[in-house]
């Protein structure tokens, strides 16, 4: 469900230091952007933000990315942020299929957690994890290919194990809830109210090396 528009979206977007405003000026450059080459990872459909802000806040040897299609919920996540000096964090509005005109070879996972599971056929193509979105990330992974998933939906999860084999990856795959979940777990807005409902958690860790 999209959130209700923001009025001022567009002024809390301009002025916030996490977000880059022409991330397609960047392609290539990203880790002279972050003043480094510390290994680089992207979450798809960040929605509020709480998990890659927690995560840049435990691993600050990571480069994280959030990637965002609609102004409204960007501004919402950027609004959740009080720390102002996470240099290992950038947000940028994006739509998914633009993907390869932001990066080129340079990152190293790509985060994908409670995408829209798109459940009619007709629409599987728009599935984070289709063979269109699968090529695209061909393009901007370093020499190792790597996805981490989470879902609540098992359509989604069985769709995603079957396309990722047929791409070529090795798959680990996990499921948990509450009374098994690790400590260690960074959860999004959505897990934590999926695992208070009990529902199943599916999990995806899937590796492409290259030969």
């Amino acid at each position: 469900m999209r959130l209700r528009n923001i009025s001022n979206a567009d002024e809390i977007i301009k002025t916030s230091p996490y977000i880059v405003l022409e991330p397609k000026n960047y392609k290539g450059k990203w880790h002279q952007l972050f003043s480094n080459n510390n290994p680089i990872y992207i979450e798809i459909g960040m929605g509020k933000g709480r998990f890659i802000k927690e995560n840049a806040i435990k691993y600050p040897n990571i480069n994280f990315i959030g990637i965002e299609k609609y102004t409204s919920v960007m501004a919402r996540a950027v609004k959740r942020i009080e720390i102002n000096d996470l240099t290992n964090l950038k947000f940028i509005c994006l739509d998914a299929l633009e993907i390869i005109d932001v990066f080129d070879k340079e990152i190293d996972l790509i985060l994908l957690n409670f995408s829209d599971p798109w459940p009619k056929d007709r629409h599987a193509k728009r599935r984070l994890t289709s063979y269109v979105f699968l090529n695209l990330y061909d393009s901007i992974f370093t020499s190792t290919r790597r996805i981490i998933q989470k879902t609540d939906n098992y359509n989604l999860y069985e769709y995603s194990c079957e396309q990722l084999i047929n791409h070529g990856y090795e798959i680990k795959t996990s499921e948990f809830n509450i009374t098994n979940m690790s400590q260690d777990n960074i959860m999004t807005e959505y897990e934590e109210k999926f695992l208070k409902q009990n529902n199943t958690i599916f999990k995806i860790e899937a590796v492409l090396k290259s030969e």
